[in-house]
């Protein structure tokens, strides 16, 4: 299971939100008990997420800074659904977001003439990600946000397909992670060195 936790107290308040697999829906139902609102679809009764309020009286989070979703966290989030009587995170996937990938292969996009569908080692294991940076190729060790991550502008990855090529992930530019002075012309960061390994997270500061 893929979680998503966001807080901002400037503009809602003490709460955090908490996604999960980033689903969302147009009609949702509620039920709230203690410090806990759960979410469902009202379609389909799945629970697509919860919110827990007065989160520094309640919980030993550290929501001055960006929540990052580690086994600490869920075990607090859990302790807060377990006390108010809703089903607590299983499985959750907390592995870093934001890793080194490193482009074992470029092919062209069969059906575009500016993409390309690389072939990505990510460390555990190789995705599919489609491209549209001209300067991307095959040796290259890049940024890449997996499924999952939440992006500086809110955009949060999820699989897609380009034009009928599956991808999951994103193969990132300095401007897409807000990197300061990043370059304004169209393309993807390269990271530049001999110390990278596939899989080895990157830290990002949002």
């Amino acid at each position: 299971m893929i979680v998503n936790v966001f807080y901002n107290e400037k503009g809602i308040g003490d709460v955090l939100i908490v996604q999960m697999n980033g689903k969302k829906a147009e009609k949702t139902i509620t039920e709230s008990n203690n410090n806990v609102t759960e979410i469902k679809n009202a379609d389909t009764n799945e629970v697509i997420g919860y919110n827990l309020f007065k989160v520094k009286e309640k919980t030993a989070l550290n929501v001055t800074d960006k929540v990052e979703v580690t086994d600490e966290t869920i075990a607090i989030i859990n302790e807060q659904l377990s006390a108010a009587g809703f089903e607590t995170l299983k499985d959750v996937d907390t592995s870093p977001k934001f890793v080194v990938g490193y482009v074992k292969s470029k092919a062209e996009h069969s059906n575009s003439d500016h993409l390309s569908v690389c072939q990505v080692d990510l460390g555990t294991h190789v995705e599919q990600i489609v491209c549209g940076a001209p300067n991307v190729d095959e040796g290259q060790y890049v940024v890449v946000a997996k499924v999952g991550a939440v992006m500086p502008s809110g955009l949060i990855i999820e699989p897609s397909a380009l034009r009928g090529e599956k991808s999951n992930g994103m193969i990132c530019a300095a401007r897409e992670l807000a990197i300061p002075d990043a370059p304004t012309e169209k393309g993807i960061m390269i990271l530049e060195g001999s110390d990278y390994k596939a899989g080895q997270a990157y830290a990002i500061f949002f």
